[in-house]
């Protein structure tokens, strides 16, 4: 029914337009015309036509909308509409001054223009704050809620907002660890970030380019999947010239912690004080723990530098030393860990295959 009266009024809207615009026709024009009735009718019918096409775009444009704020929650939605009316109340308090300036009547036109592009720009600015702490605003506006009382209390920490950097969105896990939920809060991509992976995806080294259209297709999905939780902010920093170094001002600046798998950024972040979760230490924490006597399916790849050695790989690209194993290369068989060893450039399992060790 909606859709039947938004159609209806923009061809009702557009066949008045249509019937009352002759009479904005010059005069020496309408003289010439015999029957002006007839004119107006034509009028009326080819701008019904044209408002038809408008009302269907709206329809269809309302019913896209109406779908994405019904899978909104309450409290983005009413996050963002705060935001958006402080950046009006904002411009307007802005402008103000603006308005009462002796501007020559030939530049009139400059007082509504500078009104309109700010409040475009101080909307956007409210928005985009309300989506970064809209959680801590909904605090303040209802303290009494069970959450404000454990944070105010200490015995609840809220969620810190994550900030990804190009290589943990390239590298593609952060897409599997918010699919897991391990990572909670708010997941910001700096525009800078974005330009950094659009400028890989439009590089002419093929490598390149692959690497940056795969960070762009991963972050598509993740927005597609999540789009109430990662958001791209248009923070910039013209003075700096590095992407590493905008990553940890911007996470000073918002007491966010930086999401990443760049070793040498680590460092740097550390330095400053920014916290930093580095996902290879978290795929080096969660790798499995083999003891004495754990049995385990392994393919024996290749001979080892010892006679009757073979060597193989489990998933995590630990090697694996199996005793006797250089008569079963090629082959996947059951083999019992015997002892494990940490080295500077990896950990390294012995094993002996579970047949010989049974006999």
């Amino acid at each position: 029914m909606l859709d039947a009266v938004i159609i209806a009024l923009f061809v009702i809207a557009a066949a008045g337009v249509g019937f009352g615009v002759v009479d904005l026709l010059p005069p020496d024009v309408l003289v010439q015309v015999t029957n002006l009735e007839a004119v107006r009718l034509i009028a009326s019918a080819f701008a019904a036509i044209i408002g038809l096409a408008l009302g269907l775009t709206a329809q269809t444009t309302y019913r896209r909308l109406e779908a994405r704020v019904r899978k909104l929650s309450i409290e983005i939605i009413l996050t963002r509409a705060v935001g958006w009316i402080l950046g009006l109340l904002l411009a307007n308090l802005m402008l103000a001054p603006i308005f009462l300036l002796p501007i020559p009547h030939e530049f009139a036109f400059v007082k509504p223009m500078m009104a309109v592009l700010a409040s475009v720009m101080f909307s956007f600015f409210g928005v985009s704050l309300a989506d970064t702490h809209g959680r801590t605003f909904l605090r303040l506006i209802n303290p009494n809620s069970i959450e404000s009382m454990l944070v105010a209390e200490g015995t609840l920490k809220p969620a810190t907002t994550k900030i990804l950097d190009t290589s943990c969105i390239i590298d593609g896990r952060v897409e599997e660890l918010l699919d897991t939920g391990f990572i909670e809060g708010q997941i910001l991509v700096p525009q800078f970030v974005l330009q950094e992976l659009q400028l890989l995806a439009d590089a002419a080294n093929d490598q390149k380019r692959s690497r940056g259209r795969r960070g762009l297709d991963i972050l598509n999905r993740m927005q597609n999947a999540y789009p109430e939780r990662l958001v791209i902010n248009p923070e910039e920093y013209e003075e700096i010239n590095t992407v590493d170094a905008k990553l940890v001002r911007f996470a000073q600046e918002i007491n966010g912690i930086l999401l990443t798998n760049d070793y040498n950024l680590s460092k740097v972040a550390n330095l400053q004080r920014v916290p930093v979760l580095n996902i290879n230490d978290l795929a080096q924490a969660i790798r499995p723990i083999y003891l004495p006597g754990d049995t385990l399916e392994l393919k024996i790849l290749k001979l080892g530098k010892e006679p009757q050695q073979g060597v193989g790989y489990l998933e995590d690209g630990t090697m694996v030393v199996v005793e006797e194993g250089n008569t079963h290369v090629g082959e996947e068989i059951r083999v019992m860990v015997t002892s494990a060893l940490q080295t500077s450039a990896g950990r390294m399992i012995f094993a002996k295959p579970q047949a010989s060790v049974m006999a």
